[in-house]
């Protein structure tokens, strides 16, 4: 018998799976203190809790029979999460039982925002009748722009084009045969500012995300757009949406999320053509239902059939194949880091080659740290070790990964390929002894460079290119620390590698694109 201690206020219903199971007892013990939660929790198997449960080191550590904590919802900061990686407790979450419903926020915020409801409510509620206040517009024949096209960009797009919408989707792994099937135009950012009146945003906030929505953005945009964001704050510069609101540039936004939250930015919460709620795209009692049923359902598989899905930390391995993997795992999702912004784009495949002793090891999670490397550029923190496969077949890329025991020039090489159509881009690496991780070839260029933020230059291979960029460089008062030069053949293509003292910003990169012979300068980082 499995014993499984709830801890908050979850459905009973979406708990029905493990009420009903003879292999488990639930335990029902919401508003307990973290000292009463310490002192019971070691008679647990598993552990269901929602935001309010602080699910600390000091707790887990005393879950001497634990195997699984499940958050009934998608964050997990509630809970510590290497705590419980430490101790071998699997942490899940319920990452999609939320979509029906934050699509459904989406689409009244955006009725909201066309009509203005709310704020013609507050007029009439205190008995005036200003019907020459509220004229909206209508949605239908309005171009909707959908930034983020995963399962919630999604299910919008189809509510969306029952309004009689043209919808213009933008997405890194949407596809044109996809952007087909859903019957929208794939597009691109700049495309959505200049041609949408509605825009609505779902995407992760990750570092390519945050701030994507701002000044510039906004500059490009319709006299008069709509903007809507039920997926994350940060994504709007919020300074940005005041400045586009006070000018006329946006006629009104619906924002559900916000950079800090509770939001205290009063010129935003106050502006007239603003709609405003509490973060609530969950906040049904289906959803409520439906990440109960879903934690429920997952927690019966992994005692049962050892099935995770939605696990959000490392897997356990042995420790014998760990202590041989372990100098490869930081390196492989630094490869895939890098390897996605050398492709500067989404990948439609994605190729793994390992060469020698690496060969002969059980490489899944090796296989899976590259993946989440790649992934996690535009999936941000929504990727982890565990799901990292099951989201690359969900975004329609697909992978190969073979092993060959020969050396390759060295004991152990592993080899990383993206592609998009006709376009790849190639990181290979190994680690050698006193020397550590080792980039060992970029694309078709032979290099020996630490895995490092990296300053990737194209170029002619021409007298004097060498010297001009470093000039560049000491213009903007940045130190070279190392440098890589390879080429194909004398006078032909070539690339340098440099490592540098600080960031490059995007100015400088447009500095050194005007050097005559460079065809092209990247910064690649490898920090989130």
């Amino acid at each position: 018998m499995y014993k499984v201690l709830v801890a908050e206020a979850i459905s009973d219903t979406g708990l029905k799976a493990l009420y009903d199971h003879p292999k488990f007892k639930v335990d029902k013990l919401p508003g307990l203190s973290p000292e009463e939660l310490k002192n019971i929790i070691g008679d647990y198997d598993a552990l269901i809790v929602r935001s309010a449960t602080q699910v600390t080191e000091e707790i887990l550590d005393n879950a001497g029979q634990m195997r699984v904590v499940a958050r009934a919802g998608v964050g997990v900061d509630n809970i510590d999460v290497a705590a419980a990686t430490k101790n071998g407790i699997i942490v899940i979450n319920a990452p999609g039982a939320n979509t029906i419903s934050a699509a459904e926020l989406t689409m009244a915020m955006m009725l909201s925002l066309a009509r203005s409801i709310p704020h013609a409510h507050a007029s009439t509620s205190v008995g005036k009748w200003e019907r020459g206040s509220f004229k909206g517009v209508e949605m239908y024949g309005k171009t909707l722009g959908v930034v983020g096209m995963g399962k919630i960009g999604t299910e919008v797009t189809t509510r969306a084009k029952s309004f009689g919408m043209k919808i213009l989707g933008y997405d890194p792994y949407l596809t044109e045969d996809r952007a087909g099937q859903l019957g929208i135009t794939k597009a691109s950012l700049d495309e959505i500012a200049n041609e949408a009146d509605f825009i609505t945003i779902h995407t992760p906030l990750i570092k390519e995300t945050r701030g994507i929505i701002n000044d510039k953005f906004f500059a490009k945009t319709k006299q008069g757009v709509r903007i809507v964001n039920c997926a994350r704050g940060g994504i709007i510069d919020e300074a940005a949406l005041v400045r586009a609101l006070q000018s006329g540039q946006v006629a009104g936004a619906a924002l559900d999320v916000f950079e800090t939250e509770p939001s205290t930015n009063h010129e935003l919460l106050g502006h007239p053509n603003v709609v405003v709620t509490p973060h609530l795209g969950a906040s049904t009692v289906e959803a409520q239902e439906k990440v109960a049923h879903e934690v429920s359902e997952e927690i019966i598989d992994i005692f049962e059939t050892d099935s995770i899905r939605h696990a959000v930390n490392m897997p356990k391995i042995s420790g014998e194949t760990h202590k041989k993997l372990q100098p490869f795992i930081t390196l492989g999702e630094q490869m895939g880091m890098l390897a996605i912004q050398l492709l500067n784009e989404a990948p439609d495949k994605v190729e793994i080659n390992y060469y020698g002793e690496l060969a002969k090891e059980n490489t899944d999670l090796l296989t899976r740290t590259m993946i989440k490397g790649i992934l996690s550029h535009h999936l941000g923190d929504s990727v982890n070790l565990i799901n990292s496969l099951h989201l690359l077949k969900d975004q329609g890329v697909s992978s190969n990964v073979a092993k060959n025991p020969v050396s390759k020039g060295f004991a152990s090489y592993v080899e990383l390929t993206l592609y998009k159509g006709d376009t790849k881009s190639s990181i290979g690496a190994t680690v050698l002894n006193g020397y550590g991780a080792r980039i060992v070839k970029m694309n078709d260029y032979r290099v020996d460079v630490r895995p490092d933020n990296l300053l990737y230059i194209r170029h002619h291979d021409i007298p004097g290119m060498i010297g001009r960029v470093g000039s560049t460089l000491g213009d903007f008062d940045i130190n070279i620390g190392t440098m890589q030069v390879g080429r194909a053949d004398v006078g032909g293509d070539a690339i340098m590698i440099l490592t540098l003292d600080k960031k490059v910003e995007q100015n400088v990169i447009e500095a050194l694109t005007e050097l005559n012979g460079l065809a092209g300068a990247q910064f690649l980082e490898l920090t989130n």
